[in-house]
């Protein structure tokens, strides 16, 4: 079970609504490189991680992410409270209104929503570690272009310190990696059965 601390994990206090700019950070609610997304992939691959360390890890950084996609949440949230229909309409947030008034739904910047096709669970640890590598630096690359658009110093402040937890995922997972690897037989390094044989299968 949980331990939830009813607290953000980095404080949102955002003094200025902008519905254009929560457009753009509502990517990382539900884009394809989101939290949402990294959350899932991460608790859904410790189930076949063949080390308890590397259990750990996804663990950890899967429900940390949990915690992200609620950053990014009140982000958002906050960016369109309070909004008069003229904002709404200026901003081109009328066309999420319609379908969300100001409900937080997971989907892109560009409107697509939340899909799971987005991300792989594959249950190989080698090819796993690689796909959240990836992901970290993707979501890296993400939180970049949003301070690229970002002009609110309320707002960059929380994306700069969700940044530097990519950063930090990519080195933990890279650690992850090396652990892995040192423990697959070097004979066996892309597969776990102890039978594999790579001049009878891989011809």
């Amino acid at each position: 079970m949980w331990n939830y601390q009813k607290s953000l994990q980095y404080p949102v206090n955002i003094k200025n609504p902008n519905a254009a700019l929560a457009r753009v950070v509502i990517s990382q609610f539900g884009g394809p490189d989101g939290e949402l997304g990294a959350a899932n992939r991460y608790l859904a691959q410790r189930y076949t991680s063949p080390y308890p360390e590397v259990t750990g890890i996804l663990t950890d950084i899967g429900t940390e992410e949990l915690g992200h996609a609620e950053m990014v949440c009140a982000i958002v949230y906050q960016l369109t409270r309070d909004l008069s229909m003229d904002e709404i309409k200026k901003s081109g947030f009328d066309t999420y209104f319609v379908d969300h008034t100001t409900g937080l739904y997971p989907q892109a910047a560009s409107g697509v929503p939340f899909s799971a096709a987005a991300f792989q669970s594959k249950g190989d640890v080698i090819t796993d570690l690689h796909e959240d590598m990836a992901a970290e630096q993707k979501a890296r690359t993400t939180y970049d272009n949003i301070l690229r658009l970002a002009d609110d110093p309320d707002v960059r402040d929380v994306i700069k310190f969700l940044r530097q937890r990519e950063i930090v995922h990519y080195q933990r997972f890279g650690e992850a990696l090396r652990l892995s690897q040192d423990r697959l037989d070097a004979k066996n390094f892309y597969a776990f059965n102890p039978e594999f044989d790579t001049k009878r299968n891989c011809k």
